[in-house]
């Protein structure tokens, strides 16, 4: 593994690390950051596992053995759109939930309060 593998498969797990961490936050925001950290990480990868940068795969002039694979190049450029539209829909749903609520912290769930173990008793008794 070469040097340069090396530091982008660490930068890898620092994005997922960043992004997993930002995802399990209450903040509306910090989800999306952290999913945008996910889709940027998602995206190194695939050009990670293509493995070296080879000669543009023009007929006649370059070998095949010698030839760059374009197949990651087009998954990750899907992959960016695919982020890009998902990352625009959740800060419209986040905006939407400002604008309602006020803020953009999550809710508590009435499930989680009774699943923790407090004097309220079961479900159906609270309704």
């Amino acid at each position: 593994m070469s040097a340069g593998n090396l530091t982008l498969s660490l930068l890898v797990g620092v994005l997922f690390a960043g992004g997993s961490y930002l995802l399990l936050q209450r903040s509306l925001l910090r989800v999306v950051l952290g999913f945008a950290l996910w889709g940027h990480a998602a995206n190194l990868v695939l050009l990670v596992a293509g493995g070296p940068a080879g000669h543009a795969p023009v007929a006649g002039e370059t070998t095949p053995e010698a030839a760059a694979d374009p197949l990651p190049e087009a998954m990750a450029v899907t992959a960016v759109v695919i982020t890009l539209a998902v990352t625009a829909l959740l800060l419209a749903l986040a905006d939407r939930s400002v604008t309602l609520r006020g803020d953009d912290d999550v809710p508590d769930a009435v499930e989680d309060a009774l699943a923790g173990g407090d004097d309220r008793g079961s479900m159906e008794e609270t309704r």
